[in-house]
């Protein structure tokens, strides 16, 4: 029995359709948080488009809503390829949502900053301190330590993304609590602090909160040099970027490429890229600290805080920051939230 002739049309129709489709979706890389407000996202994707070809929508969540959404499709993954904290990549790997795969400069990246499989590797690191919009602030002086945020005179106008979801929230915790005598098995000092801070009723967001800062909702927020030099030096805000007196922690943020991920070729180009002499030039005009050895131009490196400042920044143990945290969010969801 034959078809009309009007359904061999719509056949074919529908057949052209899925072949346009299909020529999309394998110009894309989906990325799962790669939000362009943060650390110039925008721009990355903007020159691996121009450079490759290949289009990396948007994407706004954090790191712990990336790592649900992959271990939810780990049957069946939508993602390429993923830019987390590195405890949540850590935990990604120990999910079995990400696989090996060794970018072309892989002998570049320093051995503490990278899975020796290939499952995780760092592409940028910054320090976590106090993105102050000193407008928004009005006379009130700039904070300079942590112990300054607890004064009643900024009561409403703190912020600090949700520690038991965002990297970047859970790092603020880990600052605190080393900066006051705290350690990975003690998160007492951090969760105290974050007891007290309630007083000052803080703003406590999931997504990243750069242009809400930029706008004055809130006047401090806990976020990292690289977002508080752009704000003043590129969108030319009143604003200024404080370590706090009592010390803090240089994190790095790492990507992965996803297990069994649609577009596989696609998102090795995307890890490539950032990796790249220019994926990296970008980042350290953004005022992110690449991985490799690329120098920063004088321009940027003048406009950071002096190196008697960055001395109170330090490293910390990431794998056990990785073991830990699943305690922490708990103990801070059920003693503070």
């Amino acid at each position: 029995m034959s078809l009309p002739k009007a359904n061999f049309r719509g056949l074919a129709v529908m057949a052209a359709a899925t072949t346009m489709c299909g020529a999309v979706l394998a110009q894309n890389a989906i990325c799962y948080n790669c939000p362009p407000e943060w650390a110039d996202w925008g721009s990355q994707i903007k020159a691996i488009k121009a450079d490759t070809g290949i289009t990396v929508p948007p994407d706004n969540k954090n790191s712990g809503q990336s790592l649900a959404q992959l271990v939810a499709e780990k049957s069946s993954p939508v993602a390429d390829v993923t830019y987390v904290g590195v405890t949540f990549a850590i935990q990604a790997q120990k999910d079995g949502v990400v696989t090996a795969y060794k970018p072309a400069t892989w002998n570049e990246i320093p051995d503490g900053l990278k899975d020796p499989k290939g499952e995780w590797f760092t592409i940028h690191s910054g320090a976590l301190g106090f993105m102050v919009n000193k407008a928004a602030l009005g006379n009130k002086p700039v904070p300079k330590s942590w112990a300054d945020l607890l004064k009643p005179e900024y009561k409403g106008l703190i912020a600090y993304l949700d520690p038991s979801s965002a990297f970047v929230g859970y790092v603020g915790a880990v600052a605190v609590n080393e900066a006051l005598g705290g350690s990975m098995d003690n998160f007492t000092p951090a969760l105290n602090y974050f007891k007290q801070l309630q007083k000052n009723e803080p703003i406590v967001p999931k997504q990243t909160s750069y242009a809400r800062l930029l706008s004055g909702e809130f006047g401090i927020l806990l976020d990292y040099d690289f977002n508080a030099y752009r704000a003043k030096y590129k969108d030319h805000a009143n604003v200024e970027f404080v370590i706090p007196q009592e010390g803090t922690v240089v994190m790095p943020y790492v990507m992965s490429l996803v297990k069994n991920s649609p577009n596989a070729e696609n998102g090795k180009k995307v890890l490539d890229y950032v990796l790249s002499d220019k994926g990296q030039s970008l980042w350290a005009n953004a005022y992110l600290r690449p991985v490799r050895d690329v120098k920063m131009p004088k321009e940027v490196a003048s406009h950071f805080l002096p190196a008697s400042e960055y001395a109170r920044a330090k490293s910390v143990d990431y794998r056990k920051m990785a073991e830990v945290q699943k305690s922490f969010s708990t103990r801070y969801l059920r003693e503070v939230r």
